[in-house]
């Protein structure tokens, strides 16, 4: 599916049509022709589309571009969470990006697409606060308001149009499960409750009015938080994912269509066990367990652990004796040296001592 080089064609693909915009002359039609035929060729050539991916590329080229922005924003900060853990989100800045990066159905496949959903609809979001996107602005729904809230605020400014972002996310993103299987029921509801993290994580900024600074009225509005707050959210849920089932008949199915429950919980004495309930929205869940992700293993998606810097001294996660699963390490000893202690002298040069430090860096065996 979508390649991480996606994103460097998206942007060549705007500027494409931007330049097109340039050298076209001033007639509407000639435009929108030479527009259209931009589109209909570059997101035929971009990989991994499906049918549907490809339409919306073709209907609205500009918000493309935020779609690429997401993508690379959901990547940075997967990578970032688990940079000092044994799955380190590496397989997925290598790759295949929209696809099944994390051959299992795991905890780490939940987060993978509740980040990567997260992504597209802050960054399209953003892009239509900026006046990036032609057929979205800001949040008309808040001005639309005429109550003044009882501390003596009112809705203006520009709030983000979450729904918006969200809307085009679940279009763009949703509409490459087509196998209609149990792991895209699982990749659909992951992607839903990276959506509504983002919803969820927006803050209320304002702006005093009154003579002299004396804030007698503010205009407050709705704005987006820095992307790391919806990474930290989405780390919380990963650390609480629920583990599911589909079901596949009885009268727990609606229509066609299967719908994931929580498993049951293993039976404590005589209890009866408790009936199967369907995840909360905002739940990230799995299929499957996660692999230890010690040795290299390409079909469980495990890059393992060899060569993986580690610290002697710690006890968490980044530590040597969890990353390197009871291998060992190997210790580098490096001297560093620089310039130090430089003193000016009259006139006209330079004296500077040389100063060395010697370091140990530790990596799995």
């Amino acid at each position: 599916m979508l390649r991480l080089s996606t994103c460097s064609s998206l942007r060549y693909f705007y500027l494409l049509l931007a330049v097109t915009l340039l050298q076209t002359s001033g007639n509407f039609r000639v435009m929108s022709s030479v527009v259209a035929l931009g589109a209909h060729v570059i997101c035929s050539r971009i990989p991994g589309l499906t049918a549907r991916q490809r339409d919306m590329c073709r209907q609205a080229p500009d918000a493309m571009v935020a779609v690429g922005d997401g993508v690379k924003l959901g990547v940075m900060e997967c990578q970032e969470q688990f940079r000092n853990r044994r799955w380190n989100c590496s397989a997925i800045g290598s790759g295949n990006v929209f696809g099944h990066v994390v051959v299992v159905g795991s905890r780490e496949a939940a987060f993978t697409y509740a980040v990567s959903s997260a992504g597209v609809a802050f960054a399209v979001t953003a892009a239509c606060s900026r006046g990036n996107i032609s057929a979205c602005g800001c949040d008309p729904s808040h001005k639309a308001r005429k109550e003044l809230a009882p501390s003596g605020w009112k809705w203006g400014g520009c709030s983000a149009d979450v729904g918006y972002g969200m809307r085009f996310a679940r279009r763009f993103l949703d509409a490459r499960e087509i196998e209609g299987d149990t792991r895209s029921l699982m990749n659909l509801h992951n992607n839903k409750a990276g959506r509504k993290a983002v919803k969820v994580s927006l803050l209320t900024e304002c702006k005093c009015h009154g003579v002299s600074g004396s804030c007698t009225m503010k205009t407050c509005w709705k704005t987006l938080p820095p992307f790391r707050k919806i990474g930290d959210n989405l780390m919380r849920k990963y650390s609480r994912a629920r583990p599911v089932v589909a079901l596949s008949g009885g009268g727990r199915r609606v229509g066609k269509k299967l719908h994931l429950m929580l498993k049951k919980p293993p039976p404590r004495g005589q209890q009866p066990p408790t009936p199967l309930r369907a995840p909360r929205r905002s739940d990230l869940v799995y299929l499957e367990e996660s692999p230890n992700y010690c040795e290299r293993d390409l079909s469980t998606g495990s890059l393992g652990t060899v060569g993986r810097q580690c610290n002697r001294t710690s006890k968490g996660t980044d530590g040597c004796d969890l990353m390197c699963c009871g291998r060992g390490y190997n210790t580098h000893q490096y001297t560093r040296t620089w310039q130090c202690h430089c003193k000016f002298h009259w006139c006209c040069y330079v004296n500077c001592d040389t100063c060395s430090e010697r370091t140990e860096e530790y990596t799995c065996k």
